[in-house]
């Protein structure tokens, strides 16, 4: 059945929604608005997974090839704690500029008949004529806002500053390094996202942030005073920041949103319009986009409206708890940094990879990884045995074959 969409937010979600849609039928009538002009949105480079990758592969090949020819990958980590560093194998991590990664999808919604509309703001007092209107505008989308009473929208501060920046420098791996100063520890995540450009996104304590004086610095200053701080994993290459008008340094206080419910009526949340996670998870484009995997799903799959919404809220809800959780953990695990930074850097790291852990807050830092490690060795030989035990087995039934001859 022919249906009309207006998708609310040039992102990740609402674009690769209206592709999903028109690869289902053609016929549907599907129109992308966004308020800025087209090529000016914000960030460095954003990550996703195999897992991800894999997947929109099967939904939409053509997209797929295209976000694969313009993304970088890297298997390992390395963790920098001053002077000493340490690098261990990882997941298959892709990087790509947000700026390809839209310009791709755009691209492809507009070859598959989706109208793109740039420079067009809508809130509640325009809204289209549409069967379904979808909010991917945003951690402040002005359609939720509008209902905040509705879908009862809680948005949690978090405690760090961090700044989104770039740089010329290239990492060839997820990078964590972390710097003691005079106030506390700063610290920055860095990876690829083209040939040229990394991501690097600095954090650190409120402590931190006003003794380093970066609470009253400029961006030029601020930035000279981070390439200072963070030489050695630079390898002397510049910091990029967003060059704002007013010459402000852009740092921001995370914040955690939820909703109570995802749609009212024919509105419907995605994204960063129904839920955030915190960044140190690499996550959030990732859920953008599953998100509009599954609101196509149940579109095709219930064709009443109402229950197609309840029964992507249902998915999705579910699917985001461990997610929800992990982020949470992780982000709390910065925040308290300073209870493992007595650790040698190998062991560091490996609580850094567990960073998702409840239990981790609860136990010493040393019996953790202790336990940990115990329990990766006792996996180990399970494998093992499993491994050795058919060899073992088939050595013995042929000994007792040649036995009996």
């Amino acid at each position: 059945m022919r249906v009309k969409v207006a998708c609310v937010g040039g992102g990740p979600a609402g674009l690769y929604l209206s592709i999903l849609l028109k690869r289902q039928d053609p016929s549907h009538d599907i129109t992308v608005y966004e308020r800025d002009p087209e090529g000016s949105t914000y960030g460095w480079g954003v990550t996703y997974w195999r897992g991800l990758r894999d997947k929109l592969h099967e939904l939409d090949p053509e997209s797929a090839r295209a976000l694969s020819e313009h993304s970088v990958t890297w298997n390992e980590g390395t963790a920098r704690v001053r002077d000493l560093t340490t690098r261990q194998p990882g997941d298959e991590g892709f990087g790509i500029g947000r700026h390809r990664l839209l310009e791709i999808l755009a691209a492809r919604a507009c070859s598959l008949g989706v109208r793109l509309e740039f420079e067009h703001e809508i809130t509640e007092g325009n809204l289209p004529d549409a069967d379904l209107v979808v909010a991917g505008d945003g951690v402040n989308s002005a359609l939720r806002t509008r209902h905040a009473d509705h879908f009862g929208a809680e948005l949690r501060p978090g405690r760090n500053h961090y700044i989104w920046l770039g740089t010329s420098k290239v990492f060839d791996s997820f990078t964590f390094a972390f710097v003691e100063t005079d106030h506390g520890w700063i610290w920055c995540y860095g990876y690829g996202f083209s040939p040229e450009r990394s991501t690097c996104v600095v954090e650190c304590a409120p402590e931190t942030w006003t003794g380093l004086g970066l609470d009253t610095a400029n961006e030029a200053d601020g930035l000279a005073l981070l390439e200072k701080l963070f030489v050695d994993v630079l390898d002397g290459h510049a910091l990029i920041g967003r060059s704002t008008g007013d010459g402000s340094a852009q740092w921001l206080n995370f914040r955690t949103l939820t909703n109570r419910t995802w749609h009212r009526d024919n509105l419907v949340l995605v994204g960063d319009a129904a839920h955030t996670t915190h960044y140190s998870i690499g996550a959030g484009t990732t859920l953008a986009l599953e998100d509009a995997i599954a609101l196509a799903d149940a579109l095709r799959e219930h064709p009443d409206l109402p229950d197609a919404l309840a029964h992507y809220e249902r998915e999705r809800k579910a699917a985001l708890l461990s997610i929800q959780s992990a982020a949470r953990y992780s982000a709390q695990w910065y925040e308290n940094l300073q209870r493992y930074m007595h650790l040698p850097p190998e062991r560091m790291f490996a609580l850094l990879g567990q960073r998702h852990s409840p239990l981790l807050p609860y136990v010493p830092p040393q019996l953790y990884y202790r336990i940990d490690r115990a329990a990766g060795q006792l996996e180990a030989l399970r494998r093992f045995k499993r491994w050795l035990g058919p060899k073992v087995a088939r050595t013995v039934h042929a000994r007792a074959l040649a036995s009996r001859k």
